[in-house]
């Protein structure tokens, strides 16, 4: 074999290697390119947060009837940002509580703390308390009552007796139906990340 055509061989093979190599670089860059994306939409996953709003707001007037006695003794329609409630103390002062500051009052209370740990086992801790009243009345969905139908009976059972009278709790089941109804759940990553691996989902639910 000429000196030539041995060197056009030898250089002919280490091309075929060269070629073979770059193709499993290349193949084993893309299945890690792939693991990788798989690991990120898991990992989105797992820590996707979920926040709620509502279209429709309610404010509720509730009065302290004796100490430590409180009832529901009006509810209107508003707009979410104005929601929130007026309390008429037994004393004569009164409070105004925000959507929010109503939130931690009822969950902290012991009273009412249990409902959102296990609500299954709220009615031995229900009381005419005024975290109560918070909790059972229209604002309640707003604070985060559960809208699933297991637990509407209860609703019912507390609701009514929270309310100053029975044609009070009649007339206003349609703002607390309205609130209800009009919760917003969105969902994003808890990161808070936008763009291209970020954004948000919304849908409206009722139960």
């Amino acid at each position: 074999m000429t000196p030539l055509r041995q060197h056009a061989i030898i250089r002919r093979v280490k091309d075929i290697t060269l070629s073979t190599t770059l193709s499993i670089a290349l193949l084993n860059g893309s299945v890690l390119l792939q693991s990788c994306g798989n690991n990120q939409s898991d990992s989105e996953a797992a820590t996707t947060e979920q926040t709620d709003s509502f279209r429709q707001g309610v404010r509720t007037y509730i009065t302290e009837t004796a100490p430590g006695n409180f009832k529901i003794t009006d509810e209107q329609q508003v707009d979410p940002g104005k929601a929130g409630a007026i309390v008429n103390y037994y004393d004569g002062h009164r409070d105004t509580l925000s959507v929010e500051a109503a939130r931690r009052l009822v969950q902290n209370d012991p009273s009412t703390s249990q409902y959102f740990n296990n609500p299954a086992t709220y009615g031995s801790h229900h009381s005419n308390g005024l975290a109560n009243a918070l909790l059972w009345g229209g604002l309640g969905y707003m604070i985060g009552r559960s809208t699933a139908p297991r637990y509407r009976d209860d609703e019912r059972r507390y609701a009514s007796g929270i309310y100053a009278n029975r044609g009070l709790y009649d007339r206003t089941n349609s703002i607390r139906e309205s609130v209800r109804s009009s919760r917003v759940t969105s969902s994003r990553p808890s990161g808070g990340r936008s763009g291209f691996f970020g954004g948000s989902r919304s849908r409206g639910f009722s139960s």
